[in-house]
């Protein structure tokens, strides 16, 4: 008997965590990294490990910023981790814990220890994590791990990421000791990069259409004589619709 999950186990399982309609701007995103997560837990060779739970964590938290009702947010992660089997308490501690360390070294010291994992209080898991990696073969290389380093070099000194040369040369000399594939490795940032942007320009797009419906309300309502309050973030009214 094949008990192997499929896509669409997934996201029956995502929906029934998750009962509230998805704001309909955002559900791709959502859909697309449940997918993403669905595929490597499939795959054989695919080993959970901090880096990759951080990339997963900034991802969601990256293209989702915007996202309203904002407290629907916390739902949605845990329903898209615990989807996927996985423990969402487990993915906000890890990558909490890196992105403390890398808040803690210079960017080049962060490189460095990457590539030569030394004994750091409280990190030892990782170090581990980080040698096997580089030791095993099959490692199951993903873009959500791609933006975990990424991330990483990012907390650690955010000057060296806005500069292409310095960025490439950082993950170039990441990519070489952890033995990841390069080009797929620059190219899956690239994209990363891009696709924030992009996200960015619909997030304003968004927010000019919502002041503006705001505008035309609070203009009926003078007309009618009725006095208008302030817009608050808790005000479900000055919130993006939800998609059907």
């Amino acid at each position: 008997m094949n008990n192997l999950r499929t896509v669409s186990d997934t996201k029956r399982d995502f929906y029934t965590y998750h009962t509230r309609p998805i704001n309909s701007i955002y559900r791709r995103v959502v859909e697309e990294l449940m997918v993403e997560m669905h595929l490597l837990a499939a795959n054989v060779d695919f080993r959970y490990d901090p880096i990759y739970a951080l990339g997963v964590v900034t991802s969601f938290d990256r293209f989702m910023q915007a996202y309203r009702p904002e407290r629907d947010k916390d739902s949605i992660f845990d329903a898209l981790c615990r989807a996927v089997g996985d423990d969402p308490q487990k993915y906000q501690q890890d990558a909490q814990r890196l992105e403390a360390l890398a808040k803690s070294l210079p960017g080049k010291e962060l490189i460095t220890w990457i590539g030569s994992p030394t004994l750091l209080d409280g990190y030892g898991d990782i170090q581990e994590s980080l040698k096997a990696i580089a030791l095993n073969p099959q490692f199951k290389y993903s873009r959500l791990f791609a933006i975990g380093l990424f991330t990483l070099l990012e907390l650690a000194d955010s000057d060296l990421v806005k500069d292409e040369k310095q960025r490439n040369q950082a993950l170039k000399e990441i990519g070489e000791v952890l033995h990841l594939p390069e080009e797929k490795l620059q190219k899956d940032l690239d994209l990363y990069r891009s696709n924030l942007e992009k996200m960015a320009q619909v997030q304003l797009v968004m927010e000019d259409t919502l002041k503006a419906e705001r505008k035309k309300r609070d203009q009926r309502a003078q007309d009618k004589g009725i006095v208008v309050a302030p817009p608050s973030p808790s005000n479900p009214k000055d919130e993006a619709p939800s998609g059907s």
